[in-house]
C-alpha cells in the first residue's frame, strides 16, 4: 500500500532532519503521472519545510534541496533519490510497488483501498452534520436542488469513508410567510380531490394562482398573513392542514431520492424551531444584542463600529420569527442534540451573506462552536432544457438523461444485451449529470449540454461507467486465472507501471477532498484513470498471454476496477457492471 512507501520516506527524512514523521508526512506528494515520460513516485518539496519552519528561511533552496538529498541513502525500497528542481524526488523499488499497491486487492477487503492510509490517519474524526437539499415543502422538486442534493450526498459520503460518524440533514422549508400565502390560497381555489390525484402539481397550481391573485389584492393579502399567524399560534384547523401539504411533499420527493440513490437520516424543518426561535430572541436580548430599528422591527447590530452600518433583521414588526431567527434555533438544537464536531451547510451561492450573518450571531451569542459551522456555496447551472423546453422540475431532468442514454446505448455497437436496460440508462444518465456538475469548481457557473454530458468519449460520467463495465467483462471472462499469489516482477510495461504510480495518489487526493470539499479532485483523478485503464488495456491483453503474465495483469485490472468503483460511489454514482 501507498502508506507503507509514504511512511518508509518519512522514516528516512526524520532521521536526516530530526522531526517527527507525522510532521514529515503530509509535506510528501504523490508524483502526477505523464504517460509518455519516466516520473519519480514521490517528492518532497523543500520550500513547504522552509514554510514550516523545519528548515531555515535563509539560504538557497537549491543548495538546501542538493544538501539534504545527499543525506538521505537509498535502499531496497526506495532505491533512488534525487534532487529536482527544489525538491527531493524518490523512486520505489518497481517489484516492490507493485507487489503492496495490488496486494489488498487479492480478497474483497472490508475496507476500500487507500482509507487506511497513514496520511488519512491523521485527520481527526468525529461526527458530521451535513444539511443538504433542503427543498420547500408544497412544491414540486426543483432542478435548481439537484446540486445542493448531489454536493451534500458526496460531503456525506466522503466524510463517512473517512471514518467520521455523519448524520445527513434534509431541512425542509416548511415554514414562513408562503405558508399563508398557500394556505388562503387552498381554501379560495384549492380541490381535496385534486390535491390526492396529483399533489404537487396541484399545490404548485395553487401557489401560482394565489401570487397573481395577491399582488392586487389587499384582502386575501391579509388573509394569508392571518393564515400563518394561526400556524405560528397553533390553531388546529391550519396546523391539520399545514401537516397534510408537508406529509404529501415529503413522501413524493423520497421516490426522487430513491432514483438519485440518495438517503437522509434526519427529515428536519424550520417548522420544528418555531418555539425555540422566540427562545433566542430573547437570549439576543439578554445579551443586549437585539436593537429596535425604525421600523419596529427585532435587529443584530454586525457592524464592527457598533454604528448599525451592518444590521440582521431577526424579528418582524408583527413579532413572528425570520428565516434567519429559525435557523439559529436550528443550529443550537442541533449542537445539544447530535454534539457535532463540524456542521456543513450545502447551498447555493447566493445565500454566502445570510451564513456569514448566522455564524457571526451565534459566535457573538457565546457559541464558540460556531467556528465549526461551515458554508459550502455553488454556483447556477445554466440552460438545462429537456426536449419540451425549459427545465423546472428534476424529475424531467433525469427522465430526460434516462431517454437520451437509453437512445445512445441502443445505437451503439458495443451494447450489452441487458436484463432491465432502463435501469442501466437511468444510473448512467444520472452519473454522467454528477460527473459534469463535479468536474469544475463548484462555486463556478456552468452551461448545461445533453449532447457533452452524455458522450461516451473524453472525460464524462459516460466513459467512467463505459470504462467501469468494460473491466468487469474482462474480469468475468477471466474469472479462471482469480489466484491468491502473482508474480510482481512480470509487471514491467510502461502502461502498467503509470497505473500503479497512479494509484499511489488516491489516498492524497481522497485527503484534498476532505480539506477543501471539492469533488472536482476526485473526479480528475478517476478520469485520468480511465485514460491510463484505455491504454492498458490496448497494450497488456490477458487473453492469450502466459498464464503467469494473464494473471499478474488481470490482478492490475481488478485493482483498477475496484478503485474506480469505490471512487464512482463516494461521488453518488452507481457503477453498472454492463452497458
Amino acid at each position: 500500500m501507498a502508506c507503507i512507501f509514504r511512511k518508509t520516506i518519512a522514516a528516512k527524512l526524520s532521521k536526516a532532519l530530526q522531526q517527527p514523521e507525522e510532521l514529515l508526512l503530509p509535506a510528501l506528494s504523490a508524483v502526477p503521472v505523464f504517460r509518455k515520460q519516466r516520473t519519480p513516485d514521490f517528492k518532497l518539496s523543500v520550500s513547504l519545510l522552509r514554510l514550516n519552519g523545519i528548515l531555515p528561511k535563509t539560504g538557497d533552496i537549491q543548495l538546501q534541496t542538493e544538501d539534504l538529498t545527499r543525506q538521505l541513502i537509498p535502499d531496497n525500497v526506495v532505491e533512488d533519490i534525487s534532487a529536482g528542481s527544489g525538491a527531493v524526488n524518490f523512486t520505489i523499488n518497481r517489484k516492490l510497488l507493485v507487489q503492496k499497491l495490488l496486494e489488498p486487492f487479492e480478497s474483497e477487503s472490508n475496507t476500500p483501498f487507500g482509507l487506511n492510509s497513514e496520511l488519512l490517519n491523521t485527520l481527526k474524526r468525529g461526527t458530521t452534520l451535513v444539511e443538504y437539499s433542503s427543498p420547500n415543502i408544497a412544491k414540486k422538486f426543483h432542478a435548481g436542488h439537484l446540486r445542493s442534493t448531489i454536493i451534500g450526498n458526496f460531503i456525506a459520503n466522503l466524510k463517512q469513508a473517512l471514518g467520521n460518524n455523519v448524520v445527513r440533514m434534509n431541512y425542509l422549508g416548511d415554514w414562513g410567510m408562503q405558508f399563508g400565502l398557500l394556505g388562503a390560497g387552498f381554501i379560495q381555489f384549492g380541490s381535496h380531490s385534486k390535491l390526492k390525484d396529483n399533489p404537487l402539481q396541484h399545490l404548485f397550481e395553487v401557489y401560482v394562482q394565489v401570487n397573481r391573485e395577491a399582488e392586487h389584492n389587499e384582502n386575501l393579502r391579509q388573509e394569508a398573513r392571518d393564515f400563518f399567524r394561526k400556524l405560528e399560534e397553533h390553531d388546529a384547523e391550519a396546523v391539520s392542514l399545514w401537516q397534510r401539504f408537508r406529509d404529501i411533499t415529503v413522501e413524493e420527493y423520497q421516490h426522487v431520492y430513491k432514483r438519485l440513490g440518495v438517503h437522509f437520516d434526519v427529515y428536519s424543518g424550520e417548522s420544528l424551531h418555531q418555539s425555540q426561535a422566540l427562545e433566542v430572541v430573547q437570549q439576543l436580548q439578554s445579551r443586549g444584542l437585539l436593537k429596535t430599528s425604525d421600523k419596529g422591527t427585532g435587529v443584530v447590530d454586525l457592524s464592527s463600529s457598533g454604528d448599525m452600518s451592518n444590521v440582521c433583521t431577526v424579528l418582524r414588526s408583527d413579532g413572528t420569527t425570520l428565516y434567519i431567527t429559525r435557523d439559529l434555533a436550528a443550529a443550537v438544537d442541533r449542537k445539544e442534540r447530535y454534539h457535532f464536531t463540524e456542521m456543513i451547510y450545502v447551498t447555493d451561492k447566493s445565500q454566502a451573506n445570510h451564513f456569514q450573518q448566522l455564524f457571526q450571531i451565534l459566535s457573538a451569542s457565546g457559541h464558540p462552536w460556531s467556528e465549526s459551522c461551515r458554508h459550502v456555496p455553488f454556483g447556477l447551472v445554466k440552460g438545462m432544457k429537456t426536449r419540451t423546453g425549459e427545465v423546472v422540475f428534476l424529475e424531467d431532468v433525469l427522465d430526460e438523461a434516462r431517454t437520451r442514454m437509453l437512445h445512445n446505448m441502443s445505437r451503439a455497437q458495443t451494447t450489452k444485451e441487458l436484463e432491465d436496460p432502463e435501469d442501466t440508462a437511468e444510473k448512467v444518465g444520472i452519473g454522467a449529470l454528477i460527473v459534469q456538475d463535479f468536474k469544475g469548481p463548484l462555486e463556478s457557473d456552468y452551461s448545461f449540454d445533453w449532447d457533452r454530458i452524455l458522450q461516451a468519449q473524453g472525460d464524462t460520467g459516460v466513459f467512467l461507467q463505459y470504462t467501469h463495465a468494460r473491466l468487469c467483462s474482462l474480469l468475468q471472462k477471466n474469472e479462471d486465472l482469480e489466484a491468491a499469489h502473482f508474480d510482481a516482477s512480470l509487471l514491467t510495461e510502461p502502461s502498467a507501471i503509470s497505473i500503479v504510480q497512479h494509484l499511489l495518489r488516491y489516498d492524497e487526493v481522497l485527503l484534498q477532498c476532505s480539506q477543501d470539499l471539492q469533488p472536482k479532485h476526485l473526479v480528475n483523478f478517476l478520469l485520468k484513470l480511465c485514460h491510463l485503464i484505455a491504454a492498458a488495456h490496448r497494450e497488456l491483453p490477458v487473453k492469450g498471454s502466459p498464464v503467469q503474465v494473464a494473471q499478474t495483469r488481470r490482478r492490475l485490472f481488478r485493482g483498477s476496477c475496484s478503485v474506480l468503483a469505490d471512487g464512482m460511489r463516494l461521488l453518488g454514482i452507481t457503477p453498472v457492471d454492463k452497458m
